[in-house]
């Protein structure tokens, strides 16, 4: 007799955005973004049914950035009885990986997501750049532990940053500039945005190069500029959008049964 089909649900709750996605455990069925504050506002109620989508879940796997939103999720989790309850990501449960890391529970969960997908997909040492609302630059060492990593301001962050702290500056869309040479401010702040993420970016992978000592390495940039700005570098090896998605997935190998 076959089974009902079923999916997994997927959620990285961020400061900004909340992106989700459901598997059938073949393949991906659906993503789909939120706002972090809607989803708050509506108590998550947003995921039950969601559009074009008539496939139940069974099992979720979470994690956050955001202490509020984390309770939410699980009250909400809790109330859809799902057959294989949730799984939410920690410092104490990452799946593949080790941690090596002073205070381990200081380490955004999403961060260690990617790590988790990095050296699933792509081995080890591996390094994931994630342009959120900060750039962060996430690292497994050649014993598939993750060992800290680097931050910088996101890229609308600076761009906002500059609108609000300047009188003439003002509130731009970021997108490729098409030039090196800016011909009014809007476009003359694109470039420093796009083509000076793009050295940020360059420069450090450079610089983590040399300290783990290695010739080649695995790359993986995801985020929402993340094609944009990585688009074009030598250095990246692979642009997976849905990353952090990917390595909550993993968590079902440690899912309750």
């Amino acid at each position: 007799m076959p089974t009902e089909p079923h999916a997994s649900l997927l959620i990285d709750i961020g400061n900004t955005h909340t992106h989700t996605g459901w598997h059938d455990g073949n393949e991906w069925i659906l993503f789909n973004e939120f706002s972090t504050e809607e989803l708050l506002e509506n108590d998550f109620n947003q995921l039950s049914h969601p559009r074009n989508l008539d496939t139940p879940f069974i099992w979720a796997g979470f994690c956050s950035v955001v202490p509020k939103a984390s309770e939410r999720a699980r009250i909400f989790l809790r109330k859809q009885s799902l057959k294989h309850g949730y799984t939410e990501l920690t410092h104490r449960n990452p799946v593949g990986i080790g941690i090596d890391y002073p205070q381990p529970e200081t380490i955004g969960p999403d961060r260690i997501a990617n790590a988790m997908a990095a050296a699933h997909y792509f081995g080890s040492p591996s390094v994931v750049v994630d342009f959120g609302t900060a750039v962060t630059f996430d690292v497994v060492n050649e014993k598939k532990q993750y060992v800290g990593g680097i931050i910088a301001p996101g890229v609308s962050v600076m761009t906002d940053y500059l609108h609000e702290k300047t009188a003439l500056l003002p509130k731009i869309k970021i997108e490729n500039p098409g030039a090196v040479i800016g011909k009014n401010t809007q476009q003359a702040m694109q470039i420093g945005a796009v083509h000076g993420y793009r050295g940020l970016v360059r420069e450090l992978i450079a610089e983590l190069s040399n300290s783990l000592k290695v010739k080649s390495l695995p790359v993986i940039a995801t985020g929402g500029y993340a094609e944009l700005i990585a688009g074009n570098l030598q250095s990246i090896t692979a642009i997976r959008p849905n990353l952090t998605l990917e390595g909550l997935r993993l968590l079902q190998h440690i899912r309750p049964d």
